[in-house]
């Protein structure tokens, strides 16, 4: 189920931009690639769980998403968030390559799997994906294509460092079966790369731009972040302003999540170096009428693309997804993760394995599947699941539609969450017609809130410390 969408119109900033919604809405918050959020894994969630997920989802018998988690990079950049490992040792990425091999073998053969599994949507994250030799490369790819079926037409996808990669490499990605990049940037201004340890050239930016065009891939995709130390709305004006003339395809502009009490690397940044809340909220406004400007649409969170991307027409069509990767045009599939520290989701469970090599290694050489934690959905969370990404993606929920579906009445099951909408509603972050929850323009940018009134974990814990800011 899910409601078709009237696309933005051309003044963005207009309507889209309200500061004084924003800076009263600006709390921390989940990011809904799942739902529940990673937070409310658990180690109770065993291998033995996994493997019986493993074995439902076998028997349905559908076409998968696959996630490869590459953490090696050679350099470390100070606002990164992610599980990483700092190394220039190839012989460390050789390794673990073959380990990932080995993982997809007993994860298939879990699954009692007779022929290759087909699978319309991979990805290589990181870390640096890029890192990886030509060699190293070319034998996962073998190991996956051993397992899995890349089906024709699926979306198969690579992040990018565009300080690490040369011609050669895009043109083996494509000849890998690559038709997706997204490129790092975050900043072009000389200073505010200093100041995260992320040096990175316009030209070396252009070049991959040009090299995957060159080489055929369907879409290119950007990731800028505004809050980062040294920026300004003059300095972030002009990234945005270089991009644009790349023309990328997709563009994601995410709010900087300064929280060094969890991400070490973050304590190298100066916190008196970060633009104030004005100065960001200025930037954002500066960003959203440039992009509006330019043509692109706001599919949601922090995301736009150019109104004929696959995204926009998903979204218009209301056939748009989430997932961990963000937004995705792919059906709600089953995902297998591999790696340190992925997470898949499979049946009615996510499943999250373990954060260190010496702990995957080990479990792998004792033939267990490296699970660390995840959990079992019960049947109020795979409701709300559907709830929330209906609005994070659609910005609308018909209720009743919605009830019928899930054989529920929606007034008494949702009776506390309906009273909390009332001042959503009555700053204008949503609207009722008849049966439908809509999410005006003025309201999408803090979609993500108006989500928040449906997460029943987060209403029993209220454990906000750890989510970065909505904006």
């Amino acid at each position: 189920m899910s409601s078709v969408i009237t696309p933005l119109p051309t003044d963005e900033k207009e309507v889209l931009f309200h500061p004084e919604l924003l800076q009263k809405f600006d709390i921390n918050g989940p990011r809904y690639t799942s739902y529940p959020s990673a937070d409310r894994f658990h180690p109770e969630f065993t291998e033995l769980d996994y493997l019986g997920a493993l074995k439902r989802v076998a028997k349905a018998d559908q076409a998968l998403s696959l996630y490869f988690h590459l953490p090696f990079c050679p350099n470390i950049c100070y606002y990164c968030g992610c599980n990483k490992i700092i190394t220039k040792d190839h012989g460390r990425s050789a390794k673990y390559i073959k380990y990932l091999a080995k993982e997809m073998a007993m994860v298939c053969a879990a699954m009692g799997a007779q022929k290759k599994i087909p699978i319309t949507q991979l990805h290589w994250g990181g870390g640096t994906p890029t890192f990886l030799s030509h060699e190293e490369m070319i034998e996962l790819m073998h190991h996956t294509r051993e397992h899995f079926d890349l089906l024709p037409g699926g979306e198969y996808s690579i992040e990018i460092d565009p300080r690490r990669v040369t011609e050669a490499d895009i043109a083996l990605l494509a000849e890998l079966g690559f038709n997706r990049i997204s490129l790092g940037v975050q900043d072009f201004n000389l200073a505010v790369q200093e100041a995260v340890h992320r040096v990175q050239t316009i030209e070396e930016t252009q070049a991959v731009m040009d090299w995957s065009r060159k080489y055929g891939f369907n879409s290119r995709s950007v990731d800028l972040i505004y809050g980062l130390p040294k920026q300004t709305p003059a300095t972030f004006k002009e990234t945005v302003n270089t991009i644009l003339k790349m023309s990328p395809d997709r563009l994601s502009v995410y709010n900087y999540a300064h929280l060094p009490h969890i991400f070490k690397p973050q304590r190298r940044i100066a916190e008196a170096d970060l633009p104030g809340a004005a100065d960001k909220l200025e930037i954002l406004s500066n960003t959203i009428t440039r992009l509006g400007e330019a043509g692109y649409v706001f599919i949601g969170m922090d995301h736009f693309a150019r109104p004929d991307d696959e995204l926009a027409i998903a979204q218009r069509e209301g056939k748009l997804h989430r997932n961990f990767q963000g937004y995705s045009t792919q059906a709600e599939c089953d995902l297998l993760a591999f790696g340190i520290s992925s997470i898949g989701k499979v049946d009615d469970c996510y499943s999250q394995n373990v954060r260190t090599l010496d702990e995957y290694y080990a479990a792998i050489d004792h033939h267990h599947l490296p699970t660390l934690r995840g959990m079992h959905l019960d049947q109020d969370d795979l409701l709300r699941r559907e709830l929330i990404g209906e609005l994070m993606c659609q910005f609308a929920l018909d209720t009743e539609q919605f009830a019928k579906s899930h054989q529920i009445d929606f007034e008494s099951y949702f009776k506390t969450e309906i009273e909390e909408l009332k001042h959503l509603e009555a700053a204008g972050l949503l609207e009722w017609q008849g049966n439908q929850i809509l999410v005006p323009i003025k309201g999408r940018l803090l979609a993500r809130r108006v989500a928040m009134t449906f997460d029943r974990h987060l209403r029993e814990s209220q454990a906000r410390g750890t989510y970065s800011k909505v904006l």
